[in-house]
Order: C-alpha cells, then sequence, then structure tokens
C-alpha cells in the first residue's frame, strides 16, 4: 500500500520526538529504564482510508479532536495493528467514549465488529479464540485497586485469538515504585503491567513512545486528575492557585505506555 502522508501534525510530532517504537529482545528486564533503549522513530503509517475517515469525522466531537495531539490515533492505532475486518474489543470505553467514537465507525466502515465490554468477568462479548484486538486505555490503575488486574487478563487471553492482540495505554508511573503506592494517583510502573501480562500467559510484541510525556512529573496534587482532561483543581478543602493551574495546564495530558502484547500462536 501507498504510505500515508499525515501533514502538519505528523511533522509537528516528528519534530517533537514524541513518537518512539522499537522491536522488543525476548527477555524483558524486571525494571524498565524509564524511556532508554527505545528508537527516535515514527510507526509506519499505512493508508487506511476507513480509518481516515474515522478520524477525521464531522460526527466525531469536537473536544476529542481536540485531544488528537496528545493521544495521536492514527499513529497509536497503526502500532497496535489495527486493520479492516477485525473483531475489536474495547474494555470500558467509559461515557465519552474517546476510543469508541474512532473504533466504531471504523469496524462498521471496514467489515469489522467493534464489541464494547464493562464487566469483563461476567463475559466478554465474543466466543473464545475469536477477538482480533481488545483495547485497554487508562484503567490499570483501577483495576489494581479493584483486585482484579489477575481475572481480566485471563479473561482477554481466553478471548483472543491465537496471535491476537492486547493493546494497552496507561498512565505510567517512575521505575522502582511499588504499583501500590502509585495507583492512586492514577500512574502504574510500565514493568508492572509487562510483568502481570506475561503472567496471564501473553507475550510482549512491542513497545512505543507515541504517549510519552517528558514534561509530566508524575507528582501532581490531585494525581493524574490534576492534568487536562480532567483539570481537577479542588479536593479536600485544597484549592490550586491560578499560577499552579497554568502550570499543569501547560504539561498537557499525561506520560504514558504504549504497549502491544500477543497471544502466542501456539496458545491452546
Amino acid at each position: 500500500m501507498k504510505p500515508l502522508v499525515l501533514g502538519t501534525l505528523a511533522a509537528a510530532l516528528l519534530m517533537s520526538g514524541s513518537a518512539v517504537a522499537q522491536s522488543v529482545p525476548t527477555e524483558f528486564p524486571a525494571q524498565l529504564p524509564h524511556r532508554q533503549g527505545l528508537a527516535m522513530e515514527m510507526p509506519s503509517v499505512g493508508e487506511d482510508e476507513a480509518l481516515v475517515a474515522a478520524i477525521a469525522s464531522p460526527t466525531r466531537p469536537a473536544e476529542d479532536k481536540a485531544r488528537d495531539v496528545y493521544r495521536h490515533p492514527m499513529e497509536t492505532l497503526t502500532f497496535w495493528g489495527l486493520q479492516p475486518g477485525m473483531t475489536v474489543v474495547e474494555i470500558e470505553p467509559g461515557r465519552a467514549g474517546w476510543w469508541r467514537n474512532i473504533l466504531e465507525p471504523y469496524t462498521t466502515a471496514s467489515g469489522g465488529t467493534y464489541v464494547p465490554v464493562n464487566r469483563p468477568l461476567e463475559g466478554m462479548g465474543v466466543g473464545d479464540d475469536t477477538a482480533d484486538l481488545i483495547v485497554v486505555a487508562r484503567a490499570f490503575h483501577n483495576w489494581h485497586r479493584a483486585g482484579v488486574v489477575e481475572g481480566y487478563l485471563q479473561a482477554f487471553f481466553k478471548a483472543l485469538k491465537p496471535g491476537g492482540i492486547l493493546a494497552v495505554e496507561q498512565h505510567r508511573s517512575v521505575e522502582g515504585v511499588a504499583v501500590e503506592d502509585v495507583a492512586g494517583t492514577g500512574y502504574v510502573p510500565e514493568s508492572w503491567i509487562i510483568r502481570m501480562a506475561r503472567e496471564a500467559g501473553f507475550e510482549l510484541d512491542n513497545r512505543s513512545e507515541i504517549n510519552a510525556n517528558a514534561a509530566d512529573t508524575k507528582n501532581h496534587p490531585f494525581g493524574v486528575w490534576s492534568l487536562p482532561p480532567v483539570r481537577r483543581s479542588e479536593q479536600n478543602g485544597r484549592t490550586l492557585t491560578a499560577e499552579e493551574r497554568a502550570a499543569l495546564d501547560a504539561i498537557g495530558e499525561s506520560d504514558r505506555m504504549t504497549l502491544r502484547f500477543r497471544k502466542p500462536l501456539t496458545a491452546q
């Protein structure tokens, strides 16, 4: 297929060095150096007219499109391996449905199927070994606090075809901290998610820095919710000053890991 020219957005991303991807070694360290050893290059973005149309659709909310500069939908979905005709399961799409507003019209237009799932332990909405792609965005911190990470990952593994993909976008803490100490802030260590997914049977297929943000210190008055888009400015008697609010807004959205796991082809 012909390469797709993404125009000014892609150019800006290339200049900022915000998008990074590389192949992952078979053995991955238990503790990951933060954003080290990753090639500074964009993922290869192929021509997918249905995806271009879904992202640019006039029916997509304007507030969703305003966040594209932080969430990089074209590059992220391409990295995850989205293709026409896939059965795509999104876990807890939420009321705003940021990814759903792209994935649902895309799968409809491309001959695939979109399945939203809010309670994975009660059913995945698809048969065993039938899903091509499962998307999880910004949820692992909540799942850790609820004690459901292992059960959810087992449900995802069961639903995916051999060779199917588990796609993860998640607020990223610094390394070397205990997950229980930071999950309440919305951030978790990248190495912890990789370990939990591997224990459930997944292989780490690739990592990317598409959604990295070096300006995010991960140390905010109200956790990740201090940053856009939530922009919490008051809680438990603490109110941000105008200067604090402006400084947090200047950071933009959180520093996030972008991971691609795969169910082994030999999985039974």
